[in-house]
């Protein structure tokens, strides 16, 4: 067994210890969510047919949010933009330019099928092409659809009195655990959507993640990390 491999074992106990505490794996579209979840902290994405060497869920997306003591957002005001509209005038759409995970997925779908570079240039651009609007919101739909289907696991991380937190920490040494670009273990499978990914640090990385995916890892974070696992509610 690598150093890596050694490192990552205990990364997914701790894991399998919070999926207990909250009583996860979640999904975004479960009820009550909003009033369940920390007003702060990480989340950690899986996606069906990824799995681990030994037949496990791998994790495939961490995120976190306000790493700035001025931020105001939420986590769950975060999970929300990658969930998509659950009502309202456009159920089921979303906004893949607030959300950098609906960015990539929705780019993969097109660069998997092959189809039209118009559609593509449109989604990747600052705002939609005229031409392209409704072919934008039918992608939307399917990327909505896509990541409400994956289950997830939030961890609290509160923000601290001085207006500091750990989450900036655990983000950035959890990816690079991970990120078989910078030395993880454990490859996306063969079929794994993400390989399709226009950016070249996801499929590279086997993760819908492009920060921190080079980065080096710090084994203590490992001891933090259980330490918010287990205060998390």
């Amino acid at each position: 067994m690598t150093h890596r491999a050694r490192l990552t074992d205990p990364f997914y106990g701790y894991l399998d210890e919070l999926a207990e505490r909250i009583g996860g794996p979640l999904y975004l579209t479960d009820p009550g969510l909003s009033r369940r979840c920390p007003k702060a902290g990480l989340y950690f994405f899986f996606e069906h047919g990824e799995a681990r060497p030994n037949g496990r869920p791998r994790v495939v997306r961490i995120g976190t949010h306000a790493l700035t003591p001025t931020s105001r957002t939420t986590l769950w005001g975060r999970l929300g933009q990658h969930r998509g509209q659950s009502g309202g005038t456009d159920p089921g759409g979303g906004n893949h330019r607030g959300s950098i995970f609906r960015r990539h997925v929705g780019s993969a779908l097109l660069n998997q099928r092959g189809d039209n570079s118009q559609l593509l240039a449109s989604w990747m651009a600052p705002g939609p092409h005229p031409d392209q609007v409704q072919a934008e919101r039918a992608l939307e739909v399917e990327v909505s659809r896509m990541i409400r289907e994956m289950p997830f696991l939030w961890l609290d991380v509160p923000t601290r009195p001085d207006g500091g937190s750990d989450r900036g920490l655990l983000e950035r040494n959890t990816i690079a655990l991970l990120s078989t670009l910078a030395g993880g273990s454990e490859a996306a499978s063969p079929t794994w959507l993400g390989r399709h990914a226009i950016a070249p640090k996801v499929s590279g990385s086997s993760l819908w993640n492009v920060n921190h995916v080079d980065d080096a890892f710090e084994p203590s974070v490992l001891d933090l990390l259980q330490s918010y696992v287990r205060t998390t509610a």
